[in-house]
């Protein structure tokens, strides 16, 4: 499964770009195939492994943040794998197509 989730901490102020970084530390460390953008953060994994991550991360943003806002998207399909890059592959190979 992918997951892609954004975790904003609230009220601490203007610049959760710390509070962020922490949590992006925690997915990166995990081993689990991922990638971060602008908006969100993609991880790729058995549900079970994926899911302790997010808690991870909203726990240690939590650390740091009275409230925490959480916005998770997933998208599960038996049998996939290493669809944090077939997915983009597969639409560039369309677009070469034009």
């Amino acid at each position: 499964m992918i997951a892609a989730f954004s975790i904003t901490p609230v009220g601490v102020g203007e610049s959760v770009s710390a509070a962020v970084a922490d949590a992006v530390r925690i997915v990166r460390e995990s081993g689990l195939p991922n990638e971060t953008n602008a908006m969100f953060t993609n991880v790729e994994g058995e549900w079970d492994d994926v899911m302790a991550v997010i808690k991870r991360c909203v726990d240690k943003v939590g650390e740091a943040a009275p409230r925490v806002s959480v916005v998770i998207k997933i998208d599960r399909r038996a049998g996939a794998r290493d669809a944090l890059t077939s997915k983009i592959e597969a639409v560039e190979r369309r677009l070469g197509e034009e």
